[in-house]
Parts: C-alpha cells; sequence; structure tokens
C-alpha cells in the first residue's frame, strides 16, 4: 500500500490520560502509557516483559536490539525497569517514528536509539556479539515480512546476540500453525534450545493469536517462566524445547528462496506491537 493511503492514528486511551494506542490502517500497532511504561496492555507484550525479567540479574542494565518499533513499547520498559540498557530499534518507517516522537516523546536519558532501517539490512550492518537480547516484532500492516523469517535471517540473528543472549520472536497464526511451524523449524534449527508460549485459546485453536518463540545457545529458563505464567494478568501457556518439536516444528522451514509472509488476521484489525 501507498504510504500516502495509509491511515496513522494515536487513539488516547479514554480511561487513562497518559496512555495511547498507535493504529495503523485500524490495526492495533502499540500501547504506550507515558506515565508507566511497565503497564502493558497486549497479552503477548507482558509475556516478553516476562522472559526480558527473567534474563540475567533483575534490573541489570541490558544492550538489546529490536527489530520492529512501532510505538516502542518494550523499549520503553526496558528502559524504565533497567535503567542505563543501550538498546537500537530497526523501524524503516520514518513517518510513524516522527509522529510518535512528536506525540509520545521519549523520556530523557532513554538510552534508545532509532535507525530508519529495515530489519534485515540494519541487522546484516551489525558486529558479531552485539546483544544480550533481540525481539523481533515487527509488522508490515498486519503481517509479518517474509524476509524475517528465513534460515538465513535466524543465522544473522545468531551472529549478533551473544551465546547466553536470547532471541524473541512474536509471530501470529491460527492452528493448526501452518505458517508457524515453519518458523518454528527454522528456529530450532538454528538454535539448540528453544521454547514457545501462547494464550491457551489460540494453542487450541479457538482464536488466531500471537506466538511467542524463545530462542537461545544457553538453557532456558522456561520452568520459571512457566510458574510466571500461571500467576499473568494475561494467562498463557510455556512448551520447553522438547514439546515444541513435537506439536510445532514442521519439516522445512523458510528459507529466503521459499519464503511467505503471515497470515493475515481474520477480520483485519487485531493487537500486535
Amino acid at each position: 500500500m501507498d504510504e500516502a493511503q495509509r491511515r496513522v492514528e494515536i487513539v488516547p486511551d479514554r480511561d487513562r490520560p497518559s496512555a495511547f494506542t498507535l493504529q495503523i490502517d485500524g490495526t492495533d500497532q502499540s500501547y504506550v502509557d507515558l506515565d508507566d511504561p511497565t503497564r502493558l496492555e497486549f497479552d503477548y507484550m507482558q509475556r516478553i516483559a516476562d522472559v526480558i525479567d527473567a534474563h540475567g540479574p533483575a534490573g541489570a542494565p541490558l544492550r538489546c536490539v529490536h527489530v520492529g518499533g512501532a510505538a516502542l513499547t518494550i523499549p520503553r520498559y526496558v528502559a524504565a525497569s533497567r535503567p542505563r540498557s543501550s538498546q537500537t530499534v530497526l523501524e524503516p518507517d520514518e513517518a510513524v517514528t516522527a509522529l510518535v516522537r512528536e506525540r509520545l516523546p521519549l523520556p530523557r536519558s532513554s538510552g534508545i536509539k532509532i535507525r530508519p532501517v529495515d530489519g534485515r539490512s540494519g541487522i546484516a550492518a551489525m558486529r558479531d556479539d552485539l546483544a544480550d537480547i533481540i525481539v523481533l516484532d515487527a509488522f508490515d500492516g498486519a503481517r509479518i515480512p517474509a524476509e524475517l523469517t528465513t534460515v538465513e535471517y535466524f543465522a544473522e540473528l545468531a551472529r549478533v546476540v551473544v551465546d547466553d543472549g536470547l532471541v524473541l520472536l512474536n509471530i501470529a497464526d491460527k492452528a493448526p500453525f501452518p505458517y508457524a511451524r515453519r518458523v518454528v523449524r527454522g528456529v530450532c534449527d538454528t538454535f539448540p534450545q528453544v521454547m514457545i508460549s501462547a494464550e491457551p485459546a489460540t494453542l487450541k485453536g479457538r482464536r488466531f493469536g500471537n506466538v511467542l518463540v524463545v530462542a537461545s545457545r544457553a538453557p532456558l529458563p522456561w520452568e520459571a517462566l512457566a510458574r510466571r505464567a500461571a500467576s499473568s494478568p494475561f494467562p498463557y501457556r510455556v512448551l520447553p524445547y522438547r514439546d515444541v518439536v513435537a506439536a510445532f516444528a514442521a519439516k522445512a522451514p523458510f528459507t529466503d528462496a521459499d519464503s511467505q509472509r503471515s497470515p493475515a488476521p481474520p477480520g483485519g484489525a487485531t493487537f500486535f506491537s
């Protein structure tokens, strides 16, 4: 779609004067509370935050790379919960970034730097072992770009993240998960440790939803996250590596020669980043 034809809006929360939702063509892309960046409205955002919270000492600064920025919900969360963190956001949509900077300004000394580049070229330009955490949460409208879920791209993510670091991917699909299964196969072919989390309704095929994939070369704290999931305001399930392979991984991953965008959500608008 031509950028000039897109409808980009920042919609105030009627119940909280400090909170806003970024919408693009009717799809909710981000929710931000300027007074409390740790308040997360979208369920999968809380799952991302839970994983980040479980990584290393609580409150210790992290080096983060975010592929996809929108209104910077997770970068703001990290800046608030882990002061002095160094964060780079790869967001090619300069018009959205300009609007967010104007209407939802970042606090001073946030440590967040936004680069106007796409996720593929932005990661390719980064040095080895740059990041403790990489979060891939990038949508073109309501769909994930095809070039961000191939084994070649996952190899680049593995190069940029440190050995005990984490790569988090937010993907969207519905059972029987034809798209998600191929993404997970590519992740499993790249990283020895993989887990996923999703809402029970999504896993049972009752609704289209977000599936969070977490990967590392080091053991993942899935037991701690499973306990956290049980007490979460947004209940979800955590499946460790052995369950991921059995239930999700397809035979063939996506490659640069054979890739596709994520499926469009039924009915159009839904929650994303």
